[in-house]
Order: C-alpha cells, then structure tokens, then sequence
C-alpha cells in the first residue's frame, strides 16, 4: 500500500527508508486510525520510529525514540533502539545453554554473554512486510538453522495494529522444525513529553507496577536465580511512585543497573492470560501509557546509557530521556529450570500480545 510522502504526520519519508540489503527491501509503513494518530513502523528489524500521540490540549508528539533514515538505524550505537528483538530478549549468560542434553554456544555481543538474539538478532534482519489495512501491519521472518546459534529453523510473524482507541497492539507467533528456546519482545524507547532537542528526563514520570517480585542481577546484569520481594525496596511501584525517586538510590542493585534494569515478576492468576502489568503518567502532557501483557515478566529499563543519540529533525536523546517496558520470559531462562518454560518444540505455536494505550489525563 503506497503513501505519498505529504501525508505522514510525524514528517518521515519513506523514500529515506528505502534500501537494498542482502536483496530485500526496506522501506516504512504509516499506520493511523480514526482518531488522527500514527505510527511509523520500518521492516528493518521492525523499529518503531514515530508513535504520534496527543497531549491534554490535543496537540501531537512522538513518544517514541526513532531515526529520520535508514541510515542513521542501521548505524545507530544503540542498534536495538525501539526495535523488536529475538531470537531470545534480555541475556543468556555466557551465550550458552544446554537442550536435549547438549550444550550450545551462542555468538556473544556483551560482557561475554547474549544480549538481545546477538549482533545478528531479529532486530537486523530485513522482515518481509504486508500492509493489510490503514491500522495493520504484518511482519515476517525465517530465522535459519543455527542463527547466532541457535537451534532450528524458526518462522516469526508479528503483527502491530493501532486500535480506534489508541492502543498499539503487537501480537507475535513462531513455530520451529526442531526444539529450541525463543523469548521475543520489542525494545520500544517511550518518550511521553515527546521527543525534541533535547527531550526531556523520565525523572518525572509517574509509574505503576503490577509486580510483587522481581529479579535481582549480578555485576554483569545476570539474574542470580533469586526471586525477591519488592517491598521495602526501590524496586516497589506497586502504588504509583515518582520515576526519579530512587532511580539513583544508595542500593546495590540499583548501582549495577545504573539505574533500573531488571525483569519485574507480574503478578498473575493463571499463565499467559493478557494482564496490566503497568501505567506511567508524564505530568506536564498529561499523557499516559498503559501496558498489558501475556507474558510473565516485564525488563523495566531506565535509559541509562551514557550515550546520547539523534533524531529524525534535530532532536536528541540524552541519558534517561526514554523508558522501555520490555514484556518477555525472564532473561537467562534457559539455565534456570524453574523459571518460566521459553522452550519451543516441533508443533507447538509460540504466542504473544503486549498491549501500549495511550490516553490522557488532565
């Protein structure tokens, strides 16, 4: 489906889309609904690079940290920005995990441990795209057999529709030729102020977690296998807290995400049933954000990176102007048995939904 370049409201052009690599075809795809909103979606790595959405007066603002070009993404020294990753989300420490009794070694791209499916992840990989309507979009990749290591061959559709009510729905499926482990998610950077130059801190957010629990992490942003209570910790969002509050408290765990970077246990009757799992709230816009979820786990992290990147029109992303809600299986699943199960087998049907609505409060 062929949109003229004047008619995207967040002023991206598909024409600084448009490449070759390895013999596919990149290019971006505009979807809106009713409501005039937007979202700009490329099929390389399946980045969201506008999500237009209204302040309290009406007004529209990306809310999410994007690229102006293909370019500029493909180069990006942040390269799983607002992108979606697999095959596995969050890490695998040391790249490797035993299946079947045999061990795997994964290609390793942090601190000796997978990040995000490696440097070769889905996020780098050009998806075929089929624009069904004006609101839905269908993605699709084969993963081959042993991609960054991993075993099988995997078939991934994801799905994203901007509902009428301004919900972004991304719905994920994959089946495999042979068992395999897979944890997929998307590594949206959420801006609610919207983006400028520079966009503003996330200290001001105010934030809500479905979770009792979460994951503490060693030096190497490792789970230790613990299971923790969030209560008395700066880890409690339980009732809304100011973001700021303790992003920088005088607490170990915080000191090794450098803020918060750590999977939070939500809270759920029964497994894979679609559950809230958060809310935060930009008080100047007064925009929202609500997440629901399949998944049991949600990778909470702060922007904490010292690196600071470029938008689309001048904009920039300085330290913890962003937050990302990564819903996903918890990370290092595959070496600890009594986590969440993220093996796949031959059959099988692996299914997702996370759920972004945005609102506003006034």
């Amino acid at each position: 489906m062929k949109k003229s370049e004047t008619q995207s409201l967040c002023g991206l052009k598909r024409s600084d889309f448009q490449t070759t690599i390895n013999g596919k075809n990149t290019d971006l795809y505009i979807l809106k609904n009713s409501a005039g909103c937007e979202v700009a979606v490329t099929n390389y790595g399946g980045a969201l690079m506008a999500v237009m959405m209204p302040d309290k007066n009406g007004n529209m603002a990306n809310v999410v940290q994007g690229y102006g070009n293909i370019k500029d993404l493909i180069n990006s020294k942040q390269p799983f920005r607002s992108t979606l990753v697999g095959r596995f989300a969050n890490r695998i420490d040391g790249g490797s995990f035993k299946l079947n009794g045999k061990q795997y070694q994964l290609s390793v791209n942090c601190d000796g441990n997978t990040l995000h499916g490696g440097e070769g992840g889905f996020h780098s990989r050009v998806w075929d795209a089929f624009q069904m309507s004006d609101n839905t979009l269908v993605l699709n990749y084969t993963s081959p057999y042993l991609e960054e290591g991993f075993t099988g061959e995997v078939k991934t559709t994801v799905v994203y529709n901007l509902s009428d009510t301004n919900e972004l729905v991304i719905g994920y499926m994959a089946t495999t030729n042979k068992k395999t482990i897979i944890n997929l998610t998307n590594h949206a950077y959420f801006s609610l102020a919207g983006t400028a130059d520079p966009t503003p801190s996330i200290n001001n957010l105010e934030c809500e977690i479905n979770a009792d629990f979460y994951l503490p992490i060693n030096e190497n942003s490792i789970p230790t296998g613990e299971i923790l209570k969030v209560n008395g910790t700066p880890f409690d969002f339980r009732k809304p807290k100011i973001l700021g509050k303790d992003i920088d408290a005088d607490n170990e765990q915080i000191r090794r995400g450098g803020g918060y970077d750590h999977c939070f246990v939500l809270n759920k009757k029964e497994e894979g049933e679609l559950t809230f799992a958060t809310r935060i709230k930009e008080p100047e816009s007064g925009r929202t954000m609500e997440v629901y979820t399949t998944e049991p786990g949600m990778q909470m992290y702060s922007d904490n990176d010292e690196c600071c990147c470029n938008g689309k029109t001048g904009e920039t992303f300085p330290r913890r102007s962003a937050i990302c809600f990564e819903a996903q299986h918890f990370p290092d699943s595959p070496n600890r048995p009594y986590f969440p199960s993220v093996v796949l087998r031959p059959g099988q049907q692996y299914k997702q939904k996370t759920i972004y609505r945005f609102g506003v409060e006034k």
